[in-house]
C-alpha cells in the first residue's frame, strides 16, 4: 500500500479522486455494469481471464525448516537462490533412491 503512494500516477486527483468507504460499498462487477449499459451480448463478447494458466509442473507451497546459516548461504549467493536449494534437493533425491 506504501508503495502506491509513492508512485505520482497512482496519486488520487481531481481526474482520479480517492474512493470513499460508501462508493465501495456500492461498487458492482465490470460485466454487470457493461450489461447494463451496453446489453448483455457486449458484455458476452468480453473475453473472460481467470489468470495466469497452470504450468504442468506447477510448484507446491511447503514450509521447510532449515538452519538459519543454511538459508543465509544461499540468501547471499543473489537471485535464484529457492531455485538453486530446489536443485540440491532434486540431485540428492537420486542418492537416496539408490540407498532405499
Amino acid at each position: 500500500m506504501a508503495k502506491c503512494q509513492q508512485d505520482p500516477a497512482a496519486r488520487p486527483d481531481e481526474d482520479n479522486p480517492a474512493w470513499t468507504a460508501a462508493q465501495m460499498r456500492r461498487a458492482r462487477p465490470a460485466l454487470q455494469v457493461i450489461a447494463e449499459t451496453f446489453g448483455t451480448d457486449a458484455a458476452v463478447m468480453l473475453p473472460r481471464r481467470s489468470g495466469r494458466p497452470a504450468k504442468p509442473d506447477r510448484k507446491i507451497n511447503q514450509t521447510l525448516r532449515l538452519d538459519a546459516d543454511v538459508l543465509d548461504a544461499y540468501r547471499q549467493s543473489g537471485p535464484g537462490w529457492q531455485t538453486r536449494i530446489n536443485q540440491v534437493l532434486r540431485d540428492h533425491m537420486g542418492e537416496a533412491k539408490k540407498q532405499a
